[in-house]
């Protein structure tokens, strides 16, 4: 099939039309106009100081507590760089962004243990109990909006209770939070950092999402002292992160166009992911799926007995793309796959899930 009839539900960025391009060539005059010597300079790994202060300000925190970065991958490789030894134990959910089962397990060659995963978060009773029998993690890494690659959000509730956790067990939650602006239905929850009153919390997030993937800007905040260590690993990485970047991201933000933009893309998003919802209910009603409340990720369980592998073969060769579930677990999930509803438009949505359905039914498990 020729690549330009492809439908990829594989990549979780947004699609060109919903990006605010006016809005960020805009951003990034005013940035040279007002600051050249900023933006050309080499800078401190610090950040570009204005943006690191305008984040500081909204997590109600002093600048010496954040770090920004080129992209939050960055910032979860100095912290995992920072924190975690070979041997130590870190818990994720089950399942978890691959790129973190990728830097935790394989680069960093830390003990990863996973903890069920439910629609509301975290199974923390799960995790209790383990701690109970001498689990002793070092850090616990959790994604608590619209999770990658599940869709699903920690309760609050489950925020307290992992704080309660983390203090009683000597550990350190690590809040990945890229899609936190990304809510269109329910009420946003509070962070696990503005809860937080013993240092317990780092926390992450990028505007990847919500100004556009290539801008590569995120960061970290966490208590001054251990983000002092990270400043020190990043000098010595690369001296500074992207000036320029950072400049356009702190005018877009300032300026107030990024609230405008972050409403585009959670309408869009909105209407894609209820039209992806009524396209597998109408195509491939085995599915199972919670739909979600924000973000770009719909985790679907099939039958068991399917294997995932061969549908990935058989979509791909009708020009469909998507996301093994396995590739988010260190074992099992041979029967789940991850969806990204954000960089295809609803008529490719339609088109794309009536592919998934033919392919699908040419490696269903026989019925019992």
């Amino acid at each position: 099939m020729p690549a330009s009839d492809t439908i990829s539900f594989a990549r979780g960025a947004p699609s060109l039309d919903i990006v605010d391009v006016d809005g960020l060539r805009e951003a990034a005059v005013r940035a040279f106009e007002s600051d050249p010597a900023g933006l050309t300079a080499y800078g401190t790994a610090i950040g570009y100081p204005p943006l690191r202060a305008l984040i500081a300000e909204q997590h109600g925190v002093e600048p010496e507590q954040v770090v920004v970065t080129n992209g939050s991958m960055q910032a979860d490789a100095f912290l995992f760089e920072t924190l975690i030894e070979p041997g130590d134990t870190v818990v994720v959910e089950k399942p978890t962004y691959d790129r973190t089962l990728l830097s935790l397990d394989t680069y960093r060659g830390a003990k990863v243990e996973m903890v069920d995963l439910q629609p509301d978060g975290i199974d923390v009773e799960q995790l209790r109990a383990r701690l109970r029998d001498g689990l002793r993690p070092k850090l616990a890494h959790i994604i608590p909006n619209f999770q990658n690659p599940a869709g699903y959000t920690l309760s609050a509730e489950k925020r307290s209770q992992l704080l309660a956790l983390a203090e009683e067990h000597d550990f350190l939650v690590f809040e990945d939070d890229p899609y936190v602006e990304l809510r269109f239905r329910g009420h946003r929850l509070p962070t696990m950092l503005s809860l937080d009153r013993h240092d317990r919390v780092v926390y992450a997030s990028s505007y990847s999402k919500t100004v556009c993937p290539g801008v590569r800007v995120g960061y970290l905040v966490g208590p001054a002292d251990l983000i002092a260590r990270i400043v020190r690993r990043a000098t010595d990485t690369y001296i500074s992160p992207s000036m320029i970047s950072q400049a356009i991201v702190y005018e877009f933000a300032r300026s107030g166009r990024i609230r405008q933009a972050i409403e585009t893309v959670k309408t869009a998003l909105q209407e894609r992911a209820e039209r992806l919802c009524a396209a597998l209910e109408r195509e491939l009603p085995e599915a199972r799926f919670v739909a979600p409340e924000g973000g770009y990720f719909l985790w679907v369980e099939l039958p068991e007995g399917t294997d995932v592998a061969a549908l990935f073969e058989e979509a791909a060769e009708r020009g469909v793309l998507i996301v093994k579930g396995t590739d988010f677990l260190l074992e099992g999930g041979e029967n789940t796959l991850r969806l990204a509803y954000s960089g295809v438009t609803p008529d490719q949505i339609d088109e794309g899930v009536r592919r998934l359905a033919e392919a699908y039914r040419a490696v269903a498990p026989p019925a019992a």
